[in-house]
């Protein structure tokens, strides 16, 4: 089997919805990902992102980025993300925490989960260093708490990295957790603190092949059917390549590159 390589929203920050379509399907993808705003996210902005998306015969690898607050209580903001995502024909949705208790987040998850049904989507949490899901363990845990088939895991290969993880620990957990990745390479440590890992997180990203984290591996360790999604959130790739077309395509081109050299088959 060959992995879905998909552009993430994160790699184009500045642009609109049907700009990151456009130059997704300009650079050569099949799929895309986009960040939902929910006070931007207008009729027109969503006819226009339709548009695009036909225009460029793509397919909606998911919507970002929900938030579940402290306290676990959902909003109409959250539901408004998820109608969108419909809309839009999306396969996942990313959701993020800053609940601190598993029941409660768990609770969370359950009810978006509930609310995704109607749309086919999977709803993966994610862990990273500057939420208070901050492990592949306690991620897995809430999914499991949260009891619900839409329930769904989301691996960062710079996140994964952050939290000293090995690949290995990937084959451990059930594939069908696992319905997507986002990829990136980038430095192999970072200084303990929010103000560094944020950082990390939106400007130090590069294309695999150009870090030194174990991108290959984890892509190796995780399922066959799990899609790619390229998030090069880079302040470097952002000044080298200010045009969105020109971004897409280098990411794209670049990281063919290192899959292929690693004998990771793309469709």
């Amino acid at each position: 089997m060959a992995h879905i390589l998909s552009l993430a929203a994160g790699t184009l920050p500045e642009f609109q919805p049907e700009d990151v379509a456009a130059a997704a399907g300009r650079a050569g993808f099949g799929h895309v990902g986009f960040t939902i705003e929910p006070g931007k996210w207008t009729p027109e902005t969503r006819r226009r992102t339709l548009d695009a998306i036909r225009a460029h015969d793509l397919s909606v690898l998911d919507v970002e980025v929900m938030w579940i607050a402290e306290g676990g209580k959902l909003t109409d903001d959250h539901k408004r993300i998820i109608d969108a995502g419909i809309e839009l024909g999306a396969a996942n949705i990313l959701v993020v925490s800053s609940e601190p208790d598993h029941g409660r987040t768990a609770d969370a998850l359950h009810q978006l989960c509930a609310w995704a049904a109607p749309g086919n989507m999977r709803v993966a949490l994610e862990f990273l260093m500057i939420t208070a899901v901050q492990s592949m363990d306690s991620a897995l845990d809430i999914v499991r708490k949260a009891d619900h088939p839409a329930a769904a895991l989301l691996i960062d290969t710079l996140h994964f990295q952050r939290a000293g993880h090995s690949p290995a620990k990937l084959e451990e957990m059930e594939t069908c957790f696992l319905p997507y990745a986002q990829i990136c390479d980038g430095n192999p440590d970072c200084a303990d603190s929010f103000e560094a890992y944020l950082e990390d997180a939106i400007d130090l990203r590069s294309c695999p092949g150009e870090g030194d984290l174990p991108v290959a591996d984890i892509i190796k360790a995780l399922p066959q059917h799990a899609a790619l999604s390229l998030e090069v959130r880079s302040k470097a790739y952002r000044e080298r390549f200010p045009d969105a077309n020109d971004r897409a395509t280098a990411v794209r081109n670049i990281s063919l590159e290192y899959l292929n050299r690693n004998n990771i088959a793309i469709l």
